[in-house]
């Protein structure tokens, strides 16, 4: 087996310190809400979660190309030009560094996550809801289904504007507000959308995490959601995971072929 180049060491290097940073700061945040009762509603929330995606394309982007996100990362090596040899090595450092970033935010947490656990005593939802604060979990009032309709949809809404905004032959080029409108995509979504599901769209931002909950004390309450909504009937860790795979790969194949076609017609005219 080759050894790992000094380039591509260099991209898997500035990938995990860009979704490490994304995370921190959007998981920072959650546990803020959750913890200290910072007064936020979902358009605040939402905004500092895209604030995080911004910060976090510009630190990586020139290096290792900013997915941050497993779903982008097999979207891209499908239906773009990312080589196919990397999306193991990527999707790794991805999800290593949204374990360590819910492992930061729970130590420097820790006070608070003892305070609010000692003051739900016994009640089981509670209890759960706290992991929250790492991993996503359905509104009661939809169903799994819905909830996997859901992150299948906005995350296919952001792998179509992902591409849009980063394709300079579609409108005037971007250029260093292409972060910065990406992270105003997931504004948006999350403004739309985020009370339905929590928008996770990314395995890094919730199943790393939720695997860190787990370990945490949380168990296999932290990969059902039970008994937080009576519509979970399969281990809702699954949707999140799942879901936004798809949803990236049809965002992508949708852009390219109905969009990308287009303008490619357009050049030949």
């Amino acid at each position: 087996m080759s050894s790992i180049s000094k380039s591509d060491f260099g991209q898997y290097v500035a990938e995990f310190f860009g979704t490490f940073v994304f995370l921190t700061c959007g998981l920072g945040c959650v546990a803020m809400v959750r913890l200290a009762d910072a007064p936020l509603n979902i358009w605040e929330l939402s905004m500092v979660w895209g604030f995080a995606v911004a910060m976090g394309v510009y630190l990586c982007a020139a290096v290792s190309g900013a997915h941050m996100n497993p779903s982008v990362t097999i979207a891209l090596a499908i239906f773009g030009c990312f080589p196919k040899r990397k999306i193991i090595p990527y999707i790794v450092v991805q999800m290593v560094a949204g374990f360590l970033a819910a492992a930061l935010v729970y130590v420097i947490y820790q006070n608070l996550f003892d305070l609010k656990l000692a003051a739900a005593g016994a009640d089981a939802a509670k209890r759960v809801a706290l992991a929250g604060v790492f991993c996503t979990f359905p509104n009661p009032g939809i169903s799994m289904a819905q909830a996997f309709l859901c992150e299948t949809t906005v995350t296919a809404i952001l792998l179509i504007l992902i591409m849009a905004l980063t394709d300079d032959g579609n409108g005037l080029p971007k250029g260093i507000m292409a972060p910065l409108l990406i992270g105003f995509v997931i504004a948006l979504i999350g403004g739309s959308f985020g009370p339905l599901t929590g928008f996770a769209m990314n395995a890094a931002r919730d199943f790393s995490p939720r695997v860190f909950a787990y370990l945490a004390g949380w168990g296999n309450d932290a990969m059902t959601g039970y008994p937080l909504s009576a519509n979970i009937t399969i281990p809702y860790f699954l949707v999140p995971l799942i879901a936004p795979i798809v949803g990236a790969c049809l965002g992508a194949f949708l852009y390219k072929v109905m969009i990308g076609k287009s303008l490619e017609c357009q050049l030949d005219d």
